[in-house]
């Protein structure tokens, strides 16, 4: 049993967190047994194996990133300077393309790593190597590290990298059974989770988004799909059909619940309103929108809407970090300056996209009726304890006058001090657990400059 006292608590959502009060949480297994405002009763303390005195901690539900490429952990610092279609064809492509399983294991590995030192209990990876071994290292690798995985496998079929349609879903069906089916030997739905990837409207057919669509949701799992990036793709959706990115969505029946837009840049207040209707999420990806000149994405209207927003670093390629904190910052700064509103988007909003939003994406419709059996992005008892302590005492943050300010404006995730997934502590006051951090750097630096060699791709030099 774990004993975290004297944090600041960071539970009450629907309030402004404007003071820093101390309270504990009691892990107990996988689930958070107690959780109360002041000392801990000594009957906790008695029986605790573990005491984290989290003394001038923030103390928040794990976080979840929305949205990356883990394959892209070894492209960092590429792409700069490119837009959107040109950093896929020039760069990420053909790197992509020449990555082995083993590669995708390592890239995979690192920026779990990443993630988890920034905080990350639960990582959204849409997967865009659509080898079967390069499906299976990315889940290895997640369940190496013991974060939690939402692993979209990524399709399209326009294109000269086009599958099949009886392809991909062979391959959807293969990942079910294997790692998310129940019956699976190996499944752990607590762990890893299957989704649809198609990886935009303009790479999918009417007729694949459809059928595919119907397949996920007859299982409970979610579509991830990228939407409305960049005008380019809207441009090349009219030209095909004649249809914005959310239209078309909506008018083939594949926008609901269970859809997952990432990026939603360039909507109409139409398009807004579509995704209201449907209750769909947006994964807002302000760093990669701004690395790539996309543009922002209007937050302000969507949770206007009642959208629920969640948060996602993307790539390693167009942002070269998957620090969660540093892009609730800028998510914050963009949406200001986009609007000239002071007040667009408020520290609140930030943290709830990172913890409570963020759960939507790893909920199963299938489960959904378990409750707090399956709950994630919460402080509650019963809840899965998946917990984040971020470290403010320190000149970035102090003093400390409102704990959502600091969160959002002053904390990194450099910051990052302890992280438990479902009552394992993965990173111990600074110190990654279940693995040889040093050796798993040497052996990602080796293989990345291999890889570099093979897609004979150089830098930049822009």
């Amino acid at each position: 049993m774990i004993l975290i006292e004297h944090g600041a608590l960071v539970t009450a959502m629907d309030e402004r967190l404007g003071e820093l009060a101390s309270g504990y949480v009691v892990v107990e297994g996988d689930r958070i047994a107690a959780i109360g405002a002041g000392d801990a009763p000594d009957e906790w303390r008695q029986r605790a194996a573990r005491v984290i005195d989290a003394r001038h901690m923030a103390v928040l539900p794990g976080l979840v990133n929305g949205h990356t490429h883990l394959s892209q952990t070894f492209l960092r610092g590429l792409a700069d300077g490119r837009p959107l279609i040109r950093w896929l064809k020039e760069v990420i492509w053909p790197a992509q393309a020449a990555m082995t399983p083993e590669d995708q294991y390592l890239a995979a590995l690192l920026g779990l790593v990443e993630n988890l030192r920034c905080g990350a209990t639960t990582v959204v990876q849409h997967h865009k190597l659509s080898g079967r071994g390069h499906m299976d290292a990315a889940a290895r690798a997640a369940a190496r590290v013991g974060v939690r995985m939402l692993l979209a496998r990524g399709w399209v079929d326009l294109g000269p990298t086009g599958e099949p349609l009886d392809t991909i879903l062979a391959e959807m069906q293969r990942l079910y059974e294997t790692w998310h089916n129940p019956q699976s030997a190996i499944c752990n739905l607590q762990s890893i989770r299957i989704a649809s990837g198609p990886l935009a409207p303009w790479r999918c057919s009417d007729a694949a988004m459809r059928r595919i669509t119907a397949w996920a949701r007859a299982r409970g799992l979610p579509t991830h799909i990228h939407v409305a990036e960049a005008q380019d793709e809207i441009d090349l959706m009219l030209t095909r059909c004649g249809k914005r990115h959310i239209e078309w969505l909506a008018d083939l029946d594949c926008l609901g619940p269970d859809t997952q837009l990432v990026h939603a840049v360039h909507v109409t207040d139409a398009e807004l309103d579509l995704i209201a209707q449907s209750g769909a999420t947006v994964v807002y990806c302000p760093t990669s929108n701004m690395y790539l000149a996309s543009g922002a994405a209007p937050v302000r209207k969507m949770l206007e809407r009642g959208i629920p927003v969640a948060l996602g670093t993307d790539g390693s390629g167009s942002n070269n970090s998957q620090d969660l904190l540093e892009c609730a910052k800028i998510g914050a700064l963009l949406a200001k300056h986009a609007t000239g509103d002071a007040q667009a988007v408020l520290p609140e909003d930030l943290i709830r996209m990172m913890t409570e939003s963020g759960a939507r994406l790893w909920a199963n419709q299938k489960l959904a009726k378990r409750k707090t059996q399956d709950a994630i992005g919460t402080l509650k008892i019963g809840a899965l304890a998946d917990l984040t302590l971020i470290n403010l005492n320190n000149a970035r943050c102090q003093p400390v006058h409102s704990a959502a300010s600091a969160l959002v404006y002053n904390a990194s995730g450099a910051d990052v001090h302890t992280v438990i997934v479902g009552g394992e502590i993965l990173l111990d006051a600074g110190r990654v657990t279940m693995l040889d951090e040093a050796a798993l750097l040497e052996e990602c630096r080796h293989a990345a400059n291999a890889l570099m060699r093979r897609a004979e791709i150089r830098f930049p030099d822009s």
